[in-house]
């Protein structure tokens, strides 16, 4: 042993008078000098790192003993015949200088639980680093199991805890002064200078954070997948899993016109075309189809008509700014239609996604507004393509003008997928939410590769395919639907959380869809219904509860990514299985005769088709009706 030693405490066990010693910071001695010696109901155990004494009564002087005793077993230099009681007790104390000053705690009831698991820790740490014996160390060990594994589980939960906290914050700091302030505009509108009043009052922020629900519209027996608002803002268009398509008059909370659209399965889009009169509804479904309703000024349907297929589900469909006859289509087919009412044929196959050769499933797509020619889409990884209709070329770069992923997403093994994307107001901003993700706001001007310039938290995207939109004429804001059942708004720029708003019942909202022209927003979900939204609140929000949410959603988030390495979870799973019972029960209530389509294109269906829908898509829209 070397002549520089630690601190060592010896403890007494009340039960049974059992005293232990634990040096710390040490030299120890090698495996080979450890002893054990039992004698007149006292066990010595003498090891490179503790000392342990059981008997009836524990005193200093059997405290010299042991140290007297375990230094003979070790080879003491010391002289062994002490002369007197003087001297030994002399002797004794040069003893435990050499091999740490003792302390007996032999108070009435507690030991120090801190001190004992810090002893503990160090004993164990000054062992390992000192080669002790392995049976030694396992004893250890097996003495104080618990208190080792609750401190590292307190500190570990107490760095987790920061880490969210600090993440929380982020999302909810103070937010920059307002550039509208309502009282100052009135006063500019009166005295003729207020030219743009309603535009600044749509996108000003002091209107996004009164939003309160107005009412709901209710006709649909199923969830709601998809919201649309015509060029004037008059009509609201609505589809859902009971193949149905609902035209409401808003404003009077009535539905204008319902008939069915003649999909097999769950409706997912429903838009109007521009510049058609309101005349023209392009639709799209889980059975693959893209089907084209011809509505007349007398409120009802003249005929639907299948205009393309998919060999998967279709999910989105994207229309040009100004065009009453041109659409595109996207499939998990990952094939890109552009379709034309003029033509006799009117789809055409523009594109298949891939990356290398590999086909990409697709669950979004968006016309850049600015210009036309340019698409984007997202689906089944990471990265967010764009086209360009007059520059593609399958044999450079599968025809991909450029792509956008958030860089830590590219080698993630997360398997991160696109739901959703939109470009803003003038296409110069490209938004894209993942699933079980963040949002991110590329700029489309950006070369290929990029890295995003803004980053939306705070939601949870997983259990649906979740949509995200821009609010305000100048696409000032961030919307958001959450597995939550709340709506999350962003300030473009802070990209702090200014609303959030309770906006589904059953505990996920999927769409929202903003009002061309006024400061209305649409949202639907799970629940059956249409919501409408004005900022008609007396007060701001206080966004009462939102730290809480962020936090439960985080660790939902987290949680997922550890137990599951697949998109397609075990929810997932149910949701898919309890829509294909469903849907399997509604045809068997429907007459067959009475079930057909208002066109005969239905019926010559290819059977790869059949083989597809029965095969279903890997992924739904929402929780099936």
């Amino acid at each position: 042993m070397t002549d520089k030693e630690g601190e060592a405490e010896v403890k007494i066990d009340k039960a049974d008078g059992s005293i232990s010693s634990s040096p710390e910071g040490t030299e120890e001695t090698s495996v080979a000098d450890e002893g054990k010696e039992t004698s007149s109901g006292i066990e010595v155990e003498a090891s490179d790192a503790s000392l342990s004494l059981t008997g009836d009564e524990a005193t200093a002087d059997d405290v010299s003993t042991v140290a007297h005793t375990g230094r003979k077993r070790r080879g003491s230099r010391r002289e062994k015949d002490l002369e007197s009681s003087d001297e030994e007790e002399e002797e004794d104390s040069d003893s435990m200088d050499d091999t740490g000053r003792y302390s007996i705690n032999d108070d009435n009831n507690n030991h120090d639980r801190s001190n004992s698991d810090d002893d503990d820790d160090d004993e164990n740490k000054m062992e390992e680093e000192e080669g002790g014996d392995d049976e030694s160390l396992r004893r250890r060990r097996r003495r104080h199991p618990a208190k080792r594994s609750s401190t590292e589980r307190d500190k570990d939960s107490s760095d987790e805890e920061r880490a969210l906290e600090d993440w929380v914050t982020s999302g909810v700091q103070d937010l920059p002064r307002p550039s509208w302030y309502s009282i100052l505009a009135l006063r500019e509108r009166q005295l003729g200078r207020g030219l743009h009043f309603i535009y600044d009052a749509c996108g000003s922020r002091s209107f996004v954070q009164r939003f309160k629900m107005q009412y709901s519209l209710e006709k649909h027996n199923g969830c709601v997948n998809t919201l649309h608002f015509n060029q004037h803002g008059t009509w609201l268009a609505s589809g859902s899993d009971d193949l149905k398509v609902v035209i409401w008059d808003w404003v009077y909370r009535r539905p204008a016109l319902e008939f069915d659209s003649g999909h097999k399965s769950n409706v997912f889009q429903a838009k109007f075309l521009p510049n058609s009169g309101d005349s023209t509804l392009a639709m799209c479904a889980r059975d693959g189809q893209v089907r084209v309703a011809e509505l007349s000024v007398t409120q009802r349907c003249k005929t639907t008509k299948k205009v393309a297929q998919h060999k998967g589900a279709s999910h989105k469909l994207a229309v040009e700014p100004d065009s009453p006859c041109t659409f595109l289509s996207a499939g998990e087919d990952a094939v890109v239609f552009s379709i034309d009412l003029r033509q006799e044929r009117p789809a055409t196959k523009l594109v298949v996604t891939k990356e290398k050769e590999k086909k990409i499933g697709l669950y979004t797509i968006y016309i850049n507004p600015a210009n036309t020619f340019q698409f984007a889409v997202g689906g089944r990884d990471q990265f967010v393509r764009i086209y360009d209709q007059r520059k593609m070329n399958e044999n450079e770069n599968n025809g991909v003008l450029k792509k956008f992923c958030p860089h830590h997403l590219i080698n993630s093994s997360s398997k991160a997928n696109v739901t959703c994307l939109v470009y803003s107001y003038n296409g110069a901003e490209l938004l894209a939410s993942y699933n079980d993700e963040d949002i991110y706001l590329f700029d489309s001007s950006h070369s290929d590769g990029a890295e995003f310039t803004q980053r939306y938290k705070g939601h949870r995207n997983n259990a649906t395919v979740k949509g995200v939109n821009f609010y305000g004429p100048k696409s000032e804001y961030v919307v958001s639907g959450s597995d939550c059942g709340h709506i999350f708004l962003w300030d473009k720029s802070s990209c702090q959380i200014v609303q959030f708003m309770d906006g589904d019942k059953g505990g996920v909202v999927n769409c929202l869809e903003p009002h061309p022209h006024l400061p209305v927003l649409a949202t639907s979900g799970l629940d059956h219904d249409v919501k409408i939204w004005a900022p008609t609140s007396e007060t701001p929000t206080g966004l009462n509860g939102l730290k809480e949410t962020i936090k439960k959603n985080k660790r939902e988030r987290d949680d997922d990514s550890l137990n599951h390495s697949d998109l397609f979870d075990s929810h997932m799973l149910w949701f898919l299985m309890r829509h294909l019972r469903q849907g399997r029960h509604r045809r068997h209530r429907h007459d067959p005769a009475a079930g057909g389509d208002a066109d005969s294109d239905d019926s010559s269906m290819s059977s790869d088709t059949l083989d597809d829908d029965d095969e279903g898509p890997d992924r739904v829209q929402c929780m099936p009706s």
